[in-house]
């Protein structure tokens, strides 16, 4: 009997860069943080950004999203040149969630995630009925109806991210853009906030690029890791990073130690 074997359906490029430094710039020097960026990004996609305190996650991120300026090289986003995007078109490929956001915690829980539906209102900030959709929708996604008459205040830390997710998924962009979304959440929450980040991707289809320091918890999550060290990145699946031995050199030698047997950091004895 023939068998048909389809193949799966292709998946689009959300993010790449080419040959992309990252850093500072003065009138008078040039600070490379990292150069030679090569990575690509597909839709429906859970990346991890890793690598010590001080190495550049958050730059990288910035460079990304179009908030600082590349040093060198390209990013682009649905093959467009970020740096040729305006930023009304960019608010609808591109939606950030920083560490340590500013927020007018005096919002409820549904006018802050209604202000991600900001690049498309209209001058007035009214919000249509698809918009009305669109914050349902999310508020559902990620699980927070409940929440929506409350009070930004009011919220524990675990349910404010939650909202701050719920916003950028408002936005209806491709990518998703987050620097360290468990800053100061507990072992079971920051499980439950990467869960759910990765239900996200394939929910929606949306690609979503995370810094982290939860290194363990990305290995068994995500689709790719973004490895950055000594002013190199160095990325593929956790499969593939494991067998090339590349976590074993993500800490100085000594303290802690990559068990490749488990997949996992420990501390040595």
């Amino acid at each position: 009997m023939f068998i048909l074997k389809l193949n799966p359906p292709e998946k689009h490029s959300i993010l790449k860069t080419i040959d992309l430094d990252i850093g500072y710039s003065n009138k008078t020097a040039k600070t490379i943080i990292t150069e030679a960026i090569n990575i690509e990004v597909h839709e429906g996609e859970l990346v991890a950004v890793i690598g010590v305190n001080g190495v550049g996650k958050s730059t990288f991120l910035r460079t990304l999203s179009g908030v600082q300026d590349a040093l060198k090289g390209k990013v682009l986003v649905k093959n467009e040149q970020i740096q040729q995007i305006d930023s009304l078109e960019l608010a609808s490929l591109v939606s950030l969630v920083l560490t340590e956001q500013p927020i007018s915690k005096n919002l409820s829980v549904f006018e802050l995630v209604a202000l991600g539906r900001q690049p498309y209102t209209n001058w007035i900030g009214r919000l249509s009925k698809n918009d009305l959709r669109q914050i349902k929708k999310s508020l559902q996604n990620v699980g927070i109806e409940d929440l929506q008459n409350k009070k930004c205040y009011e919220l524990s830390d675990g349910q404010l991210q939650k909202v701050l997710i719920a916003r950028a998924i408002a936005q209806n962009t491709p990518l998703v853009i987050l620097d360290e979304p468990t800053t100061h959440l507990d072992l079971y929450h920051k499980a439950y906030v990467l869960k759910l980040l990765k239900k996200l991707t394939r929910k929606t289809n949306k690609a979503i690029v995370f810094a982290s320091h939860e290194i363990n918890l990305a290995i068994q999550l995500c689709d790719k890791i973004i490895l950055m060290q000594n002013k190199k990145v160095t990325t593929g699946s956790p499969k593939e990073l494991l067998e090339s031995g590349a976590f074993s050199t993500v800490f100085p030698e000594g303290l802690i130690v990559f068990d490749k047997a488990s997949a996992s950091f420990k501390i040595n004895p």
